[in-house]
């Protein structure tokens, strides 16, 4: 790995598992002093120079603590990778007032406390928020109404960082598709056949299968460093193809 992110001190949401544990690592490893949150304790699995902070990152008054932790041990706060989200798979009609305050607590409150509490620092120093959107946004799972909305709310709040922000802030959005995590389990496990579901995503990958944490890392760290200095307001889809391709598939036609 190369150094190039030493110039950063990183905080990144929910990074106790999938998509956020992949981040932690990468920057970690490119040399960012980083912070992680969860609403749990410690993982085993952060090395000893990563900063972990327990918080919910729904709760306004937790996402001013994190920041002013991870300042106050690491310094400035210049990249923001708004990782942290959960999944309510129901349609509109099943989900609750409790669905609604889960998904949209976490999965947009949450990128929004943070967005506030890193800004007025992030000033002048060319700060960076990557924001962990999805391809759900874009197109909708089915049974996943909320999970949907708040990735599109992510989507646009992106772009209103970038244009309110800039220059002294670049803010861009990762848009994966269906990456080998537990929450993709969870939606699998919905399925009446969970493997012939996990077959069938497959073949809909033109990438010929589906993604790792680490492919979503990968483009994490390139937005986070000067080679991605003109990219800014944008999201980026990272979905093995999923999403170019039409529905007929080989022997369908």
């Amino acid at each position: 790995m190369s150094r190039h992110l030493s110039r950063h001190i990183a905080v990144v949401t929910g990074g106790s598992r999938g998509i956020g544990r992949a981040v932690v690592e990468r920057v970690s490893a490119d040399g960012a002093r980083v912070a992680t949150c969860g609403r749990g304790d410690r993982p085993a699995y952060l090395p000893d120079d990563v900063v972990w902070i327990r918080a919910d990152v729904a709760k306004p008054e937790d996402a001013d603590r994190l920041v002013a932790q991870a300042t106050e041990q690491l310094g400035p706060v210049s990249l923001l990778v708004n990782n942290a989200g959960v999944l309510v798979a129901k349609t509109v009609a099943e989900s609750t007032d409790d669905d609604w305050d889960l998904q949209v607590g976490v999965n947009c409150r949450g990128v929004f406390n943070m967005s506030r509490a890193v800004l007025p620092g992030m000033t002048g120093h060319g700060g960076v928020i990557v924001n962990i959107g999805s391809i759900s946004g874009v197109v909708a799972d089915l049974s996943s109404a909320l999970y949907n909305a708040s990735k599109a709310f992510v989507h646009a709040l992106t772009r209103s960082i970038a244009i309110d922000h800039g220059p002294q802030v670049r803010c861009n959005a990762v848009l994966p598709g269906w990456v080998e995590t537990d929450m993709a389990d969870e939606g699998f496990d919905l399925a009446g056949d969970p493997a012939a579901a996990r077959r069938d995503a497959i073949v809909r990958h033109p990438a010929g299968r589906m993604g790792r944490p680490t492919d979503i890392a990968n483009i994490v760290a390139w937005l986070a460093g000067d080679e991605a200095a003109w990219a800014t307001g944008q999201c980026f889809t990272v979905d093995g193809g999923l999403t170019a391709a039409s529905p007929l598939r080989p022997g369908s036609f």
